[in-house]
């Protein structure tokens, strides 16, 4: 029971002290806060005294606890038996998908790994027995580490007294809509779920993502009308909608670099139509998943969606624009104005003269001094601002020089299986026989902080991007790149979720070395054990 004042500064538990409060409605405040202990940023909840679901909200914290997928915003600490109850989770840094779509659409490629990514993580929590019920493009962040984190799984529910039947369907639609939102910057739920322009629709029903925005292909389109119902055979749970996405063509998300938005594309008219009626949604596709109060997205750096202003060129300010847009003021005609009248003219004419007299007599000067430097052999001068740029160098497939284990594992708990079958690993065959040892949690046991393969690739190249040929599901695959074998000299270049086949990290800009490292920082769950097939890096010989 929640009886005492809170306030900033306020410690829970002797360890969380309050420090900015980001939200209070609803009858529960959110804060950033700091761990004393841990010396960490972390995110609290609190309650009024009167709020009636505290037990519900703790006891929803605790089993999201125990998810472990990277994706899911980390659940710290939740406890309701002193007088002040709490819940104390992951801060997170980063920008919401309704701040990205703020500026304009994202580039297809882009939304479909985006919400491949929260599909999945949505899958491993219903596999946990858990559920969100209130997805909204305010739940999913691009955080500034280059990975993918959504918020409020189990408590949102619960605090906006949320309850269902069919919580794969409601989950599915609500990944759907935020789908539909990614690829057309138009949101097709509630309006309270987010500031996003309302989708277009017709007769209550959504228009397809195609008609709304060019370049979406016929696959994902399809998909989306899945997911809301309004036309194929409906996709029943984020699993189906996870796989339904891994067949679609998607473009890696980058570590640090920006999302990528698609080119602008006019709003339909109304009287624009559907090429084919849609069926009408069932009752449940067309039920919206209501806004929880204080339901806000304070992790994101971005949980105030900025003013909705539509730059040119797909979104971004014109650089110079003020410089572009100058005139000068227009001169008055007349007899004082000096611009139009007979001796004006003559006046212009003449200035005209006297400089092209100057330019004429520069150029002569030019050629005739122009010594070596721009001339031919036949006495003719070479246009300097005509010269071919220079080719840009062809990204090939690059053959490793060597190949080792790598680990960073207690010296006594060092995994010995990971130095068998490396060569599988480069030899060209996508089935190789690399793996780890089996551990008791996707943490290794907490005996190491991450199991891999280091490629020499016996001198310093450009890398463009890293194919990785996996055979598991789950966990998080980082790339590493530096000109040491060192882990200290090594820098991050990307990190993706194996899906159970191929997984590319591109390098955005390209960097430079002669060591790649490629390892499991986190395994898949079932079981936590890691897994290469192939690893095939991409670039140019430095």
């Amino acid at each position: 029971m929640s009886t005492s004042v809170i306030e900033p500064g306020t410690r829970l538990a002797g360890r969380y002290r309050l420090e900015e409060r980001i939200s209070d409605s609803g009858g529960s405040s959110l804060w950033k806060a700091i761990d004393e202990i841990l010396a960490r940023a972390v995110a609290v909840r609190t309650f009024d005294p009167e709020f009636p679901r505290i037990g519900e909200v703790v006891t929803s914290a605790r089993a999201a606890s125990r998810l472990t997928d990277p994706r899911l915003t980390q659940v710290f600490d939740a406890d309701d038996s002193g007088e002040s109850a709490y819940v104390v989770s992951e801060w997170v840094a980063g920008e919401t998908l309704e701040g990205m779509l703020s500026k304009a659409p994202l580039e297809p490629g882009r939304a479909a790994t985006l919400l491949y990514e929260a599909a999945e993580a949505i899958a491993a929590a219903h596999a946990a027995g858990i559920s969100h019920l209130c997805l909204t493009p305010r739940d999913l962040v691009w955080t500034t580490g280059g990975t993918v984190k959504l918020l409020g799984v189990a408590t949102d529910a619960v605090l906006a007294d949320r309850h269902s039947d069919d919580p794969a369907g409601d989950d599915v639609r609500g990944l759907g809509r935020m789908l539909y939102a990614a690829l057309t910057a138009h949101w097709p739920g509630d309006e309270s779920d987010s500031a996003l322009p309302a989708a277009p629709s017709a007769d209550g029903v959504p228009y397809a993502p195609r008609q709304v925005q060019a370049g979406i292909s016929q696959a994902v389109d399809a998909i989306v009308c899945r997911c809301l119902g309004i036309g194929g055979e409906p996709l029943t749970s984020p699993a189906e909608l996870a796989k339904a996405l891994r067949g679609v063509p998607r473009t890696p998300l980058p570590l640090f670099a920006g999302l990528g938005h698609a080119p602008p594309a006019p709003r339909p008219t109304a009287q624009r139509r559907p090429a084919a009626p849609p069926a009408a949604p069932s009752t449940q596709a067309a039920t919206q998943p209501h806004q929880p109060p204080g339901h806000d997205r304070h992790q994101a750096s971005s949980h105030v969606p900025p003013p909705r202003t539509r730059a040119p060129q797909g979104g971004f300010p014109a650089q110079g624009a003020a410089a572009s847009t100058r005139t000068a003021p227009a001169h008055k005609r007349g007899a004082h104005g000096g611009g139009s009248g007979p001796l004006g003219n003559r006046a212009l004419l003449a200035v005209a003269a006297a400089a092209l007299t100057v330019i004429v007599g520069i150029g002569a000067w030019a050629l005739s001094n122009s010594g070596g430097d721009g001339g031919r052999d036949d006495g003719t001068v070479a246009d300097q601002g005509q010269q071919n740029p220079q080719p840009q160098p062809t990204v090939v497939k690059l053959k490793p020089q060597g190949i080792s284990a790598f680990q960073d594992s207690r010296p006594t708990n060092q995994d010995t299986s990971i130095g068998k079958d490396l060569k599988t690993v480069i030899d060209g065959r996508p089935a190789g026989d690399w793996e780890t040892q089996s551990y008791a949690n996707t943490n290794f046991g907490n005996y190491s902080k991450g199991l891999g393969v280091l490629l020499d690739m016996g001198r310093p190249v450009e890398i463009d991007n890293i194919k990785i040929h996996s055979p598991v599901e789950g966990g998080t695959l980082q790339v590493k790149v530096g000109e040491s074998p060192s882990l200290g000299a090594l820098k991050a270049v990307g990190q993706q979720t194996p899906n159970g086949d191929q997984i590319t990290i591109t390098a955005s800009p390209r960097v430079t070395g002669q060591y790649v490292l490629v390892w499991f920082t986190k395994l898949p769950p079932s079981p936590p054990k890691g897994r290469l097939g192939e690893v095939t890096v991409y670039g140019t010989a430095g």
